[in-house]
């Protein structure tokens, strides 16, 4: 594949999206004191409940009302979550096909996957730029989701026909589904180059085809079956999944880079609504697993404990967070409704065991220079399904896990975050020191895309969406499945604890560093590295991990090293690669001087199979 001139989010900002729901987010005001509100209730009116009893054509005209709405909507405020009660939906002869757009979650309400069958496919395309077929991209489609149910891939045709096109980059999780037919990755169909930056599965099944990856760059496959795999990129990693291509990562340029471990480390599935079956709604919380591989629902089902809904605040838009935060003083979980939530101090989780639950993509917005959330050091809190956009006045953190100084056990019920996405820019021209911070041990940090944004408001502007680093992690044995960290101003991630893990990281160096002068780590250090290990930390262990150069002001940038980490035993980094995107400029060495440069005279793949 031709590298991209990736400005790859470039040029896609949408018109405004009709709204197909009037409820929108009003400003939180301050208040004395707030009563507990009530558990349960209804999920509101950016949840859209489809059943099987409906009229196929009904169900087709409301999907595609809410795509339409929705496929430019990048930054807008409109907020949707999708969910199919217990059936099955269209048939081999008048299929159910649809498109996903931005900010829209679609969920079946089943217990398992197979309690939701779709006849048909559901899809995400490339966007074409202005309408031109020589400018369509699946570089910018984020913010959209696929979970808990079963397609049998039909219907359309040529060559559209009998496939699902799951053509996504971040924050476009695919978990706990089961696909039977053919379905890819890329669109081939949709004008050229199709170029794609995904992406994430996890928990999930293929059955009757081989996954086709095609342009997409780098991907990211969990404890998932597999009838195949087609190609990689630069950087495709497996970890715990049947079916998966063999390991090969290698510095020969034949060599396919697969990155595929036997088993994931520690992994816990995303919490997820369903009926249960006197028809009330439930959260189920999956349980931690350890050195798992496979799917966690086919042989009996997933462990873990349901909660009835009655235990959860239903967060509506025009909630306060005085309100949230009574809620959880009593003991109350949240189920956050799609929306945007205005936070003037940040959503407090302190007691063991809590449920912070996001559907259609709720956003937190943190309003006073504050935090949006801030988790205590206790067991077993699952924070999922969220973004988090810094506010115009800078934070000096978006959320917090654990005070730093955290130094309980969590082995046995760990926290999760599970498709939190954080931002800085894009929507508003926000600010943050650091975007997330890990201080609690053995946190598990599961799809994270953390991005400083290079279009949209504020974006591809030095001096604008101002933000030094994405990710500090101070915990001890904290691990990371599926991490995306973009455009940081100074060390992206900074990893300071010990025997941690990641396993696939993706990043790319900032765009718009002006001069070589502002972006120096020190005198000797040009740029500052997208991942660093703290330099007193003796045991870490990372798997799969790209890091990418497009500077694109015109001028000589260059970063000393992509990896920075202490040279001892302990330390140990397998398959790593930077690439020249495009601009000028790149990036000297892969790990501590240690691997090729790459610029526009070697574009790359630069890879170090290991180090040290």
């Amino acid at each position: 594949m031709n590298r991209a001139p990736r400005s790859r989010r470039y040029g896609l900002a949408a018109a405004a999206a009709t709204a197909l729901v009037a409820a929108l987010v009003a400003p939180t005001t301050q208040a004395a004191a707030a009563p507990v509100p009530p558990g349960g209730g209804s999920l509101g009116a950016n949840v859209v409940v489809l059943d099987p009893a409906m009229p196929k054509a009904e169900v087709q005209d409301r999907l595609n009302a809410l795509a339409r709405a929705q496929a430019g909507n990048e930054f807008g405020p409109e907020r949707y979550a999708i969910l199919f009660k217990p059936g099955t939906y269209g048939t081999a002869a008048d299929p159910l096909v649809f498109p996903v757009g931005f900010y829209e979650s679609v969920a079946g309400l089943g217990k398992n996957p197979g309690d939701v069958v779709i006849n048909g496919s559901v899809n995400v395309y490339n966007q074409c730029v202005g309408g031109d077929q020589s400018q369509c991209y699946a570089t910018t489609n984020f913010w959209r989701s696929l979970s808990n149910l079963t397609v049998n891939v039909a219907g359309q045709s040529g060559c559209y026909g009998n496939t699902d096109f799951w053509a996504v980059s971040q924050a476009a999780p695919l978990r706990r589904v089961q696909m039977n037919g053919n379905v890819t990755l890329m669109d081939y169909c949709t004008g050229s180059p199709a170029w794609a930056s995904g992406g994430f599965i996890a928990d999930s099944k293929f059955t009757g085809g081989t996954v086709i990856n095609g342009s997409q760059q780098q991907f990211f496959t969990r404890t998932s079956n597999l009838d195949g795999w087609t190609n990689g990129v630069w950087n495709q990693v497996f970890c715990g999944t049947e079916g998966a291509p063999a390991q090969s990562f290698s510095t020969d340029p034949a060599a396919s880079p697969y990155t595929t471990l036997d088993t994931c480390p520690v992994t816990r599935e995303a919490p997820y609504l369903y009926l249960d079956d006197q028809g009330h709604y439930r959260v189920f919380v999956p349980a931690a697993q350890h050195d798992s591989r496979g799917t966690t629902w086919e042989d009996g089902g997933t462990p873990g404990r349901s909660i009835g809904l009655d235990d959860f605040f239903v967060v509506r838009p025009g909630a306060t967070v005085q309100q949230i935060n009574a809620a959880l003083r009593a003991g109350r979980n949240l189920l956050l409704t799609p929306g945007v939530y205005e936070l003037p101090e940040a959503i407090k989780v302190t007691r063991p065991g809590t449920q912070v639950v996001g559907l259609g993509f709720a956003t937190l917005v943190p309003t006073d220079g504050n935090a949006a959330i801030k988790v205590d050091d206790v067991d077993g809190v699952n924070v999922s399904g969220l973004i988090i956009d810094a506010g115009e006045k800078k934070s000096p953190v978006l959320m917090q896990v654990g005070n730093r100084g955290s130094k309980a056990s969590h082995r046995s019920d760990p926290i999760a975050l599970s498709d939190v996405f954080l931002r800085v820019g894009g929507a508003l021209n926000g600010a943050a020191d650091t975007a997330l911070e890990v201080n609690s041990d053995d946190t598990l940090i599961d799809d994270a895309w953390i991005w400083r944004a290079d279009h949209g408001t504020g974006g591809g502007s030095w001096t604008s969406a101002r933000s030094d680093t994405g990710l500090v992690v101070n915990g001890d044995r904290v691990t990371a499945t599926g991490l995306a960290v973009e455009h940081f101003q100074k060390t992206e991630v900074q990893w300071n604890g010990e025997q941690g893990r990641v396993v696939f990281f993706q990043n790319e160096n900032p765009y718009d560093v002006p001069n070589q002068a502002a972006w120096m780590a020190s005198k000797e250090q040009k740029g500052y590295p997208a991942f660093a290990v703290g330099p007193k930390v003796k045991t870490f262990e990372g798997w799969g991990m790209g890091s990418y150069s497009y500077f694109n002001q015109g001028v000589d940038i260059r970063n000393s090293t992509a990896f920075q980490a202490p040279t001892t035993p302990g330390v140990r980094f397998h398959d790593l690669l930077t690439v020249f995107l495009n601009g000028s400029g790149g990036i000297d060495s892969v790990i501590n001087g240690t691997g090729r440069a790459v610029d526009p005279a070697f574009g790359g793949p630069s890879n170090v199979v290991s180090y040290p």
